[in-house]
């Protein structure tokens, strides 16, 4: 009772004060400033090349009495057959499972011992292999490497559960309909440019990779002269160079075929409808093809797509989120490569606020170029990048990373030093004109995954007549109509 009295009380009194003064007793601090950014020293580093060709980067770095190492090679999903894709994952996913000399289980025995770790992967234009030990066990862990990039047994046992587990994982993705919307954005986007398969296949593709693929594409691409060495760590450049050299000293060079990429595609307005019946939700991705990494006018247009939706600003989520509720979450990122990049917003939605989602989500794309930039929005987006600068070269790993990525887009290393300081000199001025110059809100390719009967009759509304329906079940992204055995019918919302 005597609680009841006290709120009731409480009640009465608030209501009596006026609601200017409330207003002025909620808390109204802005959020605090970002630290300063602290100072960054790089550690020196040194390249040489072997006599056969392979590329070998050192960083010193004695922190710890440890080395990280990793090996890069000229080719991924880039460089397939383009009647296998998946085939340049396979050969990565079974580096490690087997080689002419020792078995996974010898292997994996191996690298326990030394105290260290050793893993294997591929992407669009790279495969590699990486790892790190204890400093005194250098030599026996750059011997595998070169034993597993060398000498790859491709055991059919371990090609046929390898396959089994790739078609059990792509069952599941096409069961998630973030997955499908990435796959079949990546191919929009792209078309039949190499960017656009899919880095694991598909299950047709998969199912009929051989071991003859993998031998073939093994030894068109895996040779010392395609290949880039990273290695970091508790070591003098001279010690760092004589391991390198006894481990892959003896890896025979061999020609190589030529690795330039076309250009992709010019942007293309297309809209791609999947349609996956039951769905309570639609996965968006608006976007287009961007610019490749070499470009000089990454640094901004960088940051003009973190402010329409990544860190530090994020124009989509404060529209889609905050003041619509209309998502968890909303981004949009800039992926760039060799030859060309991408810029993709994605989010998901209810079924019904399909349309107002993307309206408002292709609204930003044309508002960041009608408008300049905030100059807060910009600052929030520069205190990020150079606030987090620092983490991508803190750890031996990270900084082979950094320093293997400039060689090789062929990139000047002394940018990696001078990055915050290039991050800083943008200015709003320079963020609207690369929006103007670099954004296509005219040619969005749009892949919407959901029920479609829930949602496509606000297409129209929102101007966009033409749009092609598949059904999840007919979908197949190796086909330039995106449908299996089919010419891919366009349709009219009615």
């Amino acid at each position: 009772m005597r609680r009841f009295v006290v709120l009731a009380a409480a009640v009465v009194v608030a209501g009596l004060v006026p609601a200017a003064v409330c207003a002025q007793a909620w808390p109204s601090e802005r959020p605090p400033r970002p630290l300063p950014a602290r100072p960054v020293d790089f550690p020196p580093y040194e390249i040489r090349t072997l006599p056969n060709g392979l590329q070998v980067l050192v960083v010193l770095h004695h922190e710890q009495p440890s080395v990280s190492f990793r090996l890069i090679v000229k080719a991924g999903s880039a460089q397939e057959p383009a009647n296998a894709p998946g085939v340049a994952g396979f050969v990565a996913s079974l580096l490690d499972q087997g080689t002419t000399t020792r078995s996974s289980e010898e292997i994996a025995t191996l690298i326990d011992s030394a105290g260290g770790f050793i893993g294997t992967g591929s992407g669009n234009e790279l495969s590699f292999v990486n790892g790190a030990v204890v400093k005194d066990r250098t030599d026996e862990a750059l011997a595998l490497a070169a034993d597993l990039v060398r000498n790859p047994a491709f055991d059919p046992t371990e090609i046929d559960r390898h396959r089994s587990q790739t078609l059990s994982a792509m069952q599941v993705g096409y069961d998630d309909p973030d997955y499908v919307a990435g796959l079949v954005f990546d191919r929009l986007v792209f078309g039949q440019h190499p960017y656009g398969r899919p880095g694991d296949g598909t299950p047709d593709s998969v199912s009929r990779i051989s071991r003859d693929d993998l031998v073939a594409f093994h030894r068109t691409w895996y040779a010392p002269n395609n290949a880039l060495l990273a290695i970091v760590g508790d070591l003098t450049a001279e010690e760092a160079f004589a391991a390198a050299e006894r481990a892959f000293g003896k890896w025979a060079m061999r020609d190589v075929p030529e690795t330039a990429l076309p250009a992709p595609p010019a942007p293309a307005r297309r809209v791609i409808v999947i349609d996956r019946p039951g769905s309570a939700q639609t996965e968006i991705r608006v976007g287009h093809v961007a610019i490749p990494r070499t470009s000089p006018e990454f640094v901004p247009f960088d940051l003009a797509v973190r402010i329409l939706g990544g860190e530090g600003a994020n124009r989509l989520f404060g529209v889609l989120r905050s003041d619509r509720g209309l998502t968890y979450g909303a981004s949009a990122s800039l992926q760039t490569f060799k030859a060309g990049g991408q810029v993709v917003a994605e989010t998901d939605t209810r079924s019904e606020a399909t349309g107002e989602s993307l309206r408002l989500m292709v609204d930003e794309f044309w508002r960041l170029q009608r408008e300049e930039v905030r100059s807060t929005e910009l600052r929030g987006a520069q205190d990020f990048l150079s606030g987090s600068f620092p983490l991508t070269i803190e750890a031996p790993a990270s900084i082979a990373t950094q320093v293997l990525a400039h060689i090789f887009y062929g990139l000047d290393l002394s940018e990696i030093e001078t990055y915050r300081d290039r991050v800083e000199a943008v200015t709003p001025e320079d963020v609207q004109r690369v929006a103007r110059t670099l954004l296509r809100p005219d040619r969005l390719s749009i892949v919407l995954v959901g029920d479609a009967s829930k949602f496509v009759d606000q297409l129209k509304a929102l101007g966009f007549e033409e749009f092609e329906r598949i059904p999840l079940s007919q979908l197949d992204v190796n086909s330039p109509t995106l449908r299996r055995g089919a010419a891919g019918d366009r349709h009219e919302p009615r």
